[in-house]
């Protein structure tokens, strides 16, 4: 069975014809939408071992703390809702999402992934017989990522007891997933150890969104950002660091993303309806973007963009 033809099966048993309430949802209409289930970096926020003040306030105050940087697409007139990412903090952010599309009316129909480093494909684990127990559930990755879930244990298990169902994803190949729905991988420049690495292109029936948490510097992509942020309506997109100097007495060259002041200037130029587009996200626990009313959350609004909120809806 190729993928096209398992897409349609999985809308089939989802009853995509078919409009449900949503009782607790942000979108009663039923139109489908992006929920944010995190903004951090891999590790979260606050994060393993760090004591230091920025991390200690996150420690101390529970509001603080933040999910790894995950995505969710809920349709509820399909009856479908898909991750982009499956993060260690899967449980929490199931139950986010849980609140606004209840599992009874709006089913989890698959994950979309980006690559594998630590927070973006561990989350799977959740849907091992020691967890939930899931039967199926559709996980659509690229052909080094499918190669390594495969062959590389505990994740071969999820594959092999039927946890999870693994489907192959082609670079820049739009894969049409429901009538609401499309979605295209973009391979992108990372640091691709054991997997590749794409953001995501997320097209609902009214809006296009950019799903890009991890990427080298932009000049390292043989893809003009700028044109993309163009052609669509939301930009999601790596600010893992603020500036060059976040992590003392680490080669910063060996981990190297866009820092937002490198964006910033990238983006100077653009119209302020463009500039408007872009919601950084992907958050190490040293950005100041991670503290609400922070002299640099000021500077991004100031400058014309937004910083991705846990929990916000995005209109599709």
């Amino acid at each position: 069975m190729d993928l096209r033809a398992a897409v349609m099966i999985l809308c089939l048993v989802a009853s995509c014809a078919t409009s449900p309430t949503l009782s607790n949802s942000p979108n009663r209409s039923n139109d489908p939408y992006l929920q944010v289930l995190g903004v951090a970096q891999d590790a979260g926020y606050p994060q393993s071992g760090c004591y230091k003040p920025h991390c200690q306030r996150a420690w101390q105050d529970h509001d603080a703390q933040r999910f790894v940087a995950s995505l969710a697409y809920v349709d509820g007139a399909a009856q479908q809702k898909f991750l982009f990412d499956a993060t260690p903090d899967l449980p929490a952010q199931l139950q986010l999402l849980q609140a606004a599309a209840p599992d009874s009316e709006v089913e989890m129909s698959g994950v979309f992934l980006t690559h594998g480093h630590m927070g973006h494909y561990t989350g799977l684990m959740h849907f091992g017989r020691e967890a939930q127990g899931t039967s199926g559930v559709a996980v659509f990755a690229m052909p080094r990522m499918f190669e390594y879930l495969t062959q590389n244990g505990p994740w071969s298990q999820l594959v092999s007891l039927g946890n999870i169902k693994l489907y192959a994803l082609s670079p820049s190949q739009p894969l049409q997933v429901n009538p609401n729905l499309q979605v295209t991988p973009l391979l992108v420049p990372h640091r691709d150890e054991f997997t590749e690495t794409v953001g995501y292109l997320i097209e609902g029936p009214q809006k296009t969104a950019l799903f890009l948490p991890d990427i080298d510097k932009w000049n390292r992509w043989e893809t003009d950002i700028r044109a993309l942020v163009a052609q669509v309506d939301y930009a999601l997109l790596d600010a893992t660091f603020f500036a060059s100097d976040e992590l003392p007495g680490r080669d910063m060259s060996e981990i190297p993303h866009p820092y937002v002041e490198e964006s910033f200037a990238l983006f100077a130029d653009l119209p302020a309806v463009e500039k408007a587009k872009i919601h950084f996200i992907h958050f190490n626990h040293t950005n100041p973007l991670l503290i609400d009313g922070s002299a640099a959350q000021q500077e991004v609004e100031h400058r014309g963009f937004h910083v991705a909120k846990q929990g916000m809806i995005l209109p599709m």
